[in-house]
């Protein structure tokens, strides 16, 4: 139900001893013998979340069978052993995850005078090199995480398609602590700072660097790790240990001038695969990636500014002008480095050996879009499943700028139904609303279509039609139409048409009241009601996510009610045909409980956004518990009361008779039950929220549409499994062959679900020589033929060649690598035999 305008917004592997390999014990168990029936919605009854912190219960809880699932991906090395040996637990793998160092540019002084050297980019870009990602990801993770150079994750398929200018990057800044000394010293110095006594003083008083350092994972011992490096280099640390909610208040929402932290231990996960990362460079770089103060504090270099918006908004023609621009805001950002990313990290995600549900390879349980549709006990139909988290209701729950933490998103994705759905291996979008689709691009677009569900059609121009909605105005409460702000027409890169169910508005809500044109209607006014200066519900936070939306926004129109049909355009692109249609095709939300945040919100009473609520001094709305529920069930009173629609000069034209009347009522005979305003279409239910015990029970919603089994076609991740194997030693005038062997539990890997197999021969100095594309020789052989003039060049040495492969089945790429030498050509020499390198066993990393 969270309504947003949305913005459809992990180098080299080698797996450890420890490292869960891809797919292990993660096979969803067929329900062998097991009749469902006509069920709908969900397959167990009740899902009851519970608050469970420490990491070392979660095997003893499955394994005692008070608790079915752990939300939170386990990358404790420790933890993650006792999980993998026991016969009771199961897991699967998510790859989403990443840990990085978030620097505080404020400056050049904080408010206190005291200087801040993060702010010059040169003392951030040193950082880079100071920091051993390789310890980080073997020591601090144990194995279960993988080093990470670059803004784009390196298991998404950006990584495989920019493995020339990724590797180029990672090699210039690997490890070298002696480096890093010298620029920071420099840096330093330039400041007007000096060593004394080995300390690092400024105008008579020594340097301190503040870490504010996470305390619920690894990322404590990151924070303690790179406190040392800086004392070791004549900082003053001062680490500041806190829990995510306490350091989310210091670092994301307090005044970064306030100087009170210069390096936060971030975190950030990827919900669902993400094809297109162009939109990384602007969301972590610019003040355009958020709101809040941190990113107002940023300035990257105009260059990389005007890269992250194109990119931001694909103003691009050709795939290779797009990879181009990527490769070089790759560069910049490293010089800018308000982020020093570490690690890609890999999360065991366990459960109950007699439970299973669709995990998906990024986000894991967390993030997965399909959870509430798959979760299931494999031998029966029915049933209760705990599932433990580690933070529940870490902020408050509203439906249009409410909490965005992840496991609160999770439950919320139970609730809800989305016209589309993320594929959990590929991040493809499949239909759940949708009866037809088409995306219409203009024909020098590089955009791709994957899937047969919609259409891709490529047209000269694209033309907006005079009677689409464009812009909002608040003073007459109308739509102004694209006739009237371009009365000499309008063109779009895009337009989406998206023909719904045909019984779309005959489903229900969990209240029992019947969706209506009103539900699509009232969020879509409501987002440019807040970006109004002259409502009471503008909100000024909102308003720079407005206007980056409203530079690509072409309107949207109803074409027909009976069935629903909807077309929407814009200039905003993305490579994939299925990712643009998912941004574009518009959700629903109950406009009768949003309208009671509306009154309240109007009045002063609450605010949607924590912004607002703290810029007015009153409570950040709550739908499910506190204070608020009181304001909104008096709003909800005056509401029945009047029959009030939101914008009814423009919604009641999409009720039905007597519409009003009912959803109001069903709503008070709902708080009256359940105590909580949260409404909503989904799988499941909100029954019940308890923030004292700090629970939330979830149950099935027997009016679902859908029957039950609907997802649970998705079994395993075909991740490839590569083993590249050739000669050891290469004479200069030899022309070696090297074979490449991909297989999926232990079978070939089909040659046409092949997407690409790509190779990199770097020499001993790192420095690119070659790449080229391998050639098949049958399913699941490949080979790679180096000529002889190609070795010569190389010089005598040690050289690398490195492999990524790239599957339609997932969308992360596989990568192996192997050494061997170059030696000088001698008469009479006798060669090496060809013997095998050490096999990569390979997963989704490089």
């Amino acid at each position: 139900m969270a309504l947003a305008i949305v913005v459809v917004a992990v180098v080299a592997w080698r797996w450890s001893g420890d490292t869960p390999a891809p797919d292990v014990a993660a096979a969803p168990a067929a329900m062998a013998g097991v009749d469902i029936g006509d069920r709908r919605g969900a397959l167990v009854d009740q899902v009851v979340f519970a608050q469970e912190s420490d990491l070392g219960k979660v095997a003893e809880l499955i394994e005692s069978g008070t608790h079915q699932l752990f939300a939170q991906g386990v990358s404790n090395a420790t933890v993650f052993r006792r999980i993998r040996d026991s016969l009771g637990i199961r897991y699967s793998n998510a790859f989403g995850s990443s840990a990085e160092l978030t620097l505080n540019p404020a400056g050049p002084r904080f408010n206190d005078g005291r200087i801040n050297p993060f702010h010059v980019p040169a003392m951030r870009e040193a950082l880079n090199w100071l920091v051993d990602r390789r310890y980080v990801a073997e020591e601090l993770y144990g194995g279960l995480a993988v080093p990470r150079t670059l803004a784009i994750n390196t298991v998404f398929p950006d990584y495989a398609r920019l493995a020339e200018v990724a590797r180029t990057l990672e090699l210039r800044y690997q490890h070298d602590p002696e480096r890093a000394r010298a620029a920071i010293e420099r840096e330093m110095t330039a400041l007007g700072a000096a060593r004394v006594n080995g300390t690092w003083v400024h105008e008579g008083a020594p340097v301190r660097i503040s870490i504010l350092i996470r305390t619920d994972d690894q990322r404590r011992r990151i924070g303690d790790y790179v406190g040392n490096l800086l004392e070791g280099l004549g900082f003053e640390v001062e680490r500041l240990y806190r829990a995510a909610d306490e350091a989310s208040r210091i670092w994301i929402a307090g005044d970064p001038a306030a100087g009170r932290w210069h390096i936060y231990t971030g975190g950030w996960v990827s919900t669902l695969i993400q094809r297109d990362l162009s939109d990384n460079f602007a969301y972590y770089y610019t003040p355009l990636g958020r709101p809040e103060p941190l990113w107002q504090v940023y300035r990257p270099d105009p260059e990389l500014q005007t890269l992250a918006e194109r990119l931001q908004r694909a103003d691009y023609t050709t795939w290779d002008e797009r990879q181009a621009m990527m490769s070089r805001a790759l560069e910049l950002s490293m010089t800018d480095s308000v982020r020093i990313w570490l690690v890609d990290v890999v999360n065991a995600q366990p459960h109950a050996a007699n439970v299973d549900l669709t995990s998906d390879l990024a986000g894991g349980f967390g993030g997965s879009a399909l959870w509430a549709y798959t979760l299931r006990y494999t031998d029966r139909v029915g049933g209760n499943v705990v599932v433990a988290l580690p933070t529940l209701i870490a902020e408050p729950w509203n439906p249009v700028a409410g909490s965005n933490w992840i496991f609160d998103r999770m439950i919320m994705r139970g609730l809800t139904d989305a016209v589309v759905l993320p594929d959990p291996y590929t991040g493809l979008f499949w239909p759940q609303r949708i009866a037809a689709a088409e995306v219409a691009v203009q024909d020098d677009l590089p955009v791709i279509q994957t899937l047969d569900w919609l259409t891709l059609v490529r047209e000269r121009e694209i033309v907006v039609p005079a009677d689409t909605w464009i812009a909002w105005d608040g003073a007459a409460s109308r739509w102004i139409s694209v006739g009237e702000r371009h009365p000499d027409g309008l063109t779009a890169r895009t337009r989406v048409t998206v023909r719904y169910e045909d019984d779309f508005l005959e489903h229900r809500w969990h209240d029992g009241t019947q969706v209506s044109l009103a539900d699509l209607v009232v969020p879509m006014i409501l987002a440019f009601d807040r970006a109004d200066p002259e409502s009471r519900l503008y909100d000024p936070a909102f308003q720079l996510v407005f206007d980056v939306f409203m530079q690509h926004f072409k309107g949207m129109r109803i074409v027909s009610e009976a069935p629903l049909v909807v077309e929407l355009y814009s200039d905003q692109v993305y490579p994939d045909a299925e990712a643009i249609l998912a941004a574009r095709a518009p959700a629903v939300a109950p406009w009768h409980t949003l309208a009671l945040g509306m009154l309240a919100e109007r009045q002063g009473e609450l605010a949607f956004s924590s912004n607002k609520a703290d810029r007015n001094e009153v409570d950040w709305m709550s739908y499910i518990a506190g204070p608020s529920l009181a304001i909104l069930a008096r709003h909800l009173s005056e509401a029945r009361a009047s029959g009030f629609v939101p914008y009814a000069e423009v919604a009641e034209r999409y009720l039905r008779e007597g519409e009003a009347a009912a959803r109001y009522a069903a709503l008070g005979d709902w708080y009256s039950e359940r105590r909580h305003f949260w409404v909503d279409n989904g799988p499941f239910y909100l029954h019940s929220v308890h923030p004292v015990e700090r629970s939330v029970v979830l149950r099935r919603f027997t009016d679902f549409p859908d029957r039950a089994d609907k997802w649970l076609r998705f079994d395993r991740p075909r991740i490839p499994a590569l083993e590249l194997d050739g000669p050891m030693i290469v004479r200069s005038d030899e022309a070696p062959e090297f074979e490449l062997c991909i297989t999926f539990d232990d079978a070939p890997y089909p040659e046409a679900d092949i997407e690409r197999a790509a190779y990199l021969l770097f020499d001993g100095r790192g420095r690119l020589r070659l790449e080229g594309e391998a050639e098949s020789v049958g399913d699941g052989c490949w080979r790679i033929v180096l000529a002889a003039e190609q070795i010569a060049a190389l010089g005598t040495g040690a050289n690398s060649l490195e492999v990524a492969v790239t599957s339609v089945r997932v969308s992360l790429p596989a990568f192996a690598t192997h050494a061997f030498a170059t030696v000088a050509a001698q008469a009479g020499q006798v060669t090496q035999p060809a013997q095998a390198a050490q096999a990569a066993t390979t997963g989704p990393t490089p």
